[in-house]
Order: C-alpha cells, then structure tokens, then sequence
C-alpha cells in the first residue's frame, strides 16, 4: 500500500494555519486615525451659529401645506418670484398618486431662498397657507422645550 493515503481509521491533520478575522463588528484595522479610518471630508465654513446650511447643489428651502393636487408647474410659478428656481422635489404618495404635503425647493443662491422664506412663508398656495422654512440649519432653528412635564 501507499504510504501517503491515510487508512481508514487515521484522521488527516490541516496545514492551515488559524485565519484572523478581518469582517464585522470587532475588526480594527491597523490604520490608527479617524481620517485613515473614514476619509476626509468638505466641510461648510460657518460661524457656529444656528442658521441655514448649504446642500451640495444650492440653497433650499422646505414647504410645507402644500394642496394636494398642485403640480411641480404651479410651485414653479410661485416660487420664481423669488429668484431663480433650480430643482422642485416634490413627492407623491404612491396609493393615492396625489401630493404629500410638502415639498423642497432649491435655488442657487442665499439671498433667493432667504427672500422666498421671508416673502412666501404664510402666504396663500391653492387657497391654503404655506409654511416656508430653511431644509438645513446647522442647529435647530427654535428650541423645543422638555414635554415630559405634563
């Protein structure tokens, strides 16, 4: 018989060697700092106060109460007195094919979207009143109080 072909009754040892793991929760990598780690990222300059935030593309601002059967047309319209508008995003419930209630609308500059946000906030859309707020701040725009006291 060979030699090299174990009998039966022999158990064949493995050459392999015990494998660190290097998936989930518990791995480290070797790399020791944050930014090794995740990257480095933009950063907006700001002064630390609360305010609105830029997004990627442009300034934008959040509806809210908007009808339920107005069209990204009818936002436009009323939106462009401000300024220029550069993109509408305006969802729809998928049951029902009609608006959700709000919208988000991007302008180009901060000047714009201030002057819709001061000019457009309580005024009239399809015979309801719209609010108009900044989408992004860089803190909460109004402090909300402690409601466990009841």
């Amino acid at each position: 018989m060979d030699e090299d072909v174990p009998s039966q009754g022999q158990r064949v040892r493995s050459t392999v060697t015990a494998v660190r793991k290097s998936k989930g929760r518990g791995f480290q990598d070797n790399r020791s700092t944050r930014e090794e780690l995740y990257g480095t990222y933009e950063g907006l300059e700001g002064d630390g106060g609360t305010g609105p935030l830029k997004s990627v593309e442009g300034w934008v601002v959040f509806v809210s109460g908007v009808h339920e059967e107005a069209s990204e047309e009818d936002l436009h319209d009323h939106f462009a007195d401000c300024g220029d508008v550069k993109n509408i995003y305006l969802n729809l419930d998928r049951r029902t094919g009609f608006v959700k209630g709000y919208a988000m609308i991007e302008y180009a500059h901060q000047q714009e979207a201030q002057q819709a946000v001061n000019n457009l906030n309580g005024s009239d859309f399809m015979t309801q009143p719209v609010k108009v707020t900044w989408a992004f701040s860089s803190k909460p725009l109004r402090r909300i109080e402690n409601r466990s006291r009841r």
